[in-house]
Parts: structure tokens; sequence; C-alpha cells
């Protein structure tokens, strides 16, 4: 069971930590911070730099937490929060990731969330420091803290598109 913990929290908290880094840096094929900015703008967030380095700075951080098994309720929290907000981007294109779908983001918010649940496992920094098992309160919080935190970044930094830009049907 340690191992496969082990295995879930290396790829996933690599993989979270990887998307991260290319939202604000040219490293592992980013397009830099600029490039961050834009992909935020393009899908309709307003926030500009800021909202860019939040949310890499949080996939990179929450990502190496996670991979490391430290923090690992608050890695995960991380992680789903990120997610949930490019869930609720890619939401309208259906499922699926051929579609642009969210396919992606929603495995990315259920595998933090079961390994908050059943713990990074004995090889983590959380066991190491003997921080583990967490209680119960303490992983349920943190599973709400992540998704509300996505919904509510979606809330405050999403922009309404205004009747002006909305394409008209043509009829």
């Amino acid at each position: 069971m340690d191992s496969a913990l082990l295995l879930l929290r290396f790829v996933t908290g690599l993989l979270v930590a990887g998307h991260g880094v290319q939202k604000i840096s040219f490293r592992l094929g980013g397009k830099g911070l600029a490039g961050g900015v834009e992909e935020f703008r393009q899908d309709g967030f307003r926030g500009g730099r800021l909202t860019a380095l939040a949310a890499g700075g949080t996939q990179a951080g929450a990502g190496l937490l996670l991979a490391a098994g430290a923090l690992t309720p608050l890695a995960g929290a991380g992680v789903m929060g990120v997610m949930t907000v490019a869930l609720t981007v890619k939401r309208p294109h259906g499922l699926w990731v051929q579609n642009d779908g969210y396919e992606y983001p929603l495995l990315l918010i259920a595998v933090p969330a079961a390994l908050v649940l059943a713990g990074p496992g004995a090889w983590s920094l959380d066991s190491r420091l003997g921080a583990t098992p967490w209680p119960a309160w303490l992983s349920t919080g943190c599973l709400a803290l992540g998704l509300a935190s996505g919904l509510l970044t979606r809330l405050l930094l999403h922009r309404t598109p205004s009747p002006a830009t909305t394409p008209r049907n043509a009829s």
C-alpha cells in the first residue's frame, strides 16, 4: 500500500508542479509569465500577472509538497483549488480531453482528494515527522477548502462576457 501511495503522490505531484512551472517560466516548454497571463486572459480571468503567479506558484508548491508527502492535506487542498478552477473553465467543452474537456482536471482533483483521505503513506515526510495520521476533521476541512477556494476564485476573478462582446446568433 505504501508503495502505491508513493507512486500516486510522486507522479501526480510532479505533473502538477511541472504544469505550474510552465505557467510562470520558460522551463519545461512554458511560455513564460507573459504566456501564463495571456492564457488566463483568454480564459476570461482578470488579475493579469498576479493571477498567473498565484496559480503557477500554487501548482508548483503544492505539487512538490504532494510529491514529497509533506503537509499532505494542505498540499491536496492547493492542487484541488487550482484544478477546480481549470475544471470550471473546461466544463463547457464536455468531459473528454479530446474536446478540451475537464477529464484531466477532474482526475487532478480526485487523486489529491484520495491522498488526503488515505494519508500519504509511510514513505512520506509527514510520516517521517510523525504528523500522520491526520485528524479526520483536518482532512475533511482541507477537502472543503480546496474545492471552495477554486469556486471562489472563479467567482471573484472570472469576467462575465458583456453583451457587446458576446457573438449574436445569426437568424
